[in-house]
């Protein structure tokens, strides 16, 4: 199966790799600490550890979309905007 579809730069292989590794941190941290308990946010949503992820996982995926669209190229503010949004989702929602 060809790969040419899509450009495996080292910059995408981390992109997957940092997805794939936030994925084993938190299923280790369930395993080890279970039910990690829900908790009501700024925006007055229950959520656990892995909503929080995946809110900020998405967060981030616009954030990144937007820069590029409006800022274009390289994208070191838009992973800085997105490490800060995902640490105030952790924090506050």
């Amino acid at each position: 199966m060809a790969l040419s579809w899509m450009a495996w730069t080292w910059e995408t292989a981390a992109f997957f790799a940092i997805i794939a590794g936030l994925l084993v941190v938190m299923a280790l941290w369930e395993w080890r600490r279970p039910g990690g308990a829900q908790r009501r946010g700024i925006l007055g949503l229950d959520t656990t550890r892995g909503d929080r992820l995946f809110i900020s996982l998405l967060g981030s995926a616009f954030i990144h979309l937007g820069w590029l669209g409006l800022l274009g190229e390289p994208l070191w503010g838009a992973v800085a905007l997105s490490l800060l949004y995902a640490t105030a989702v952790f924090r506050w929602v």
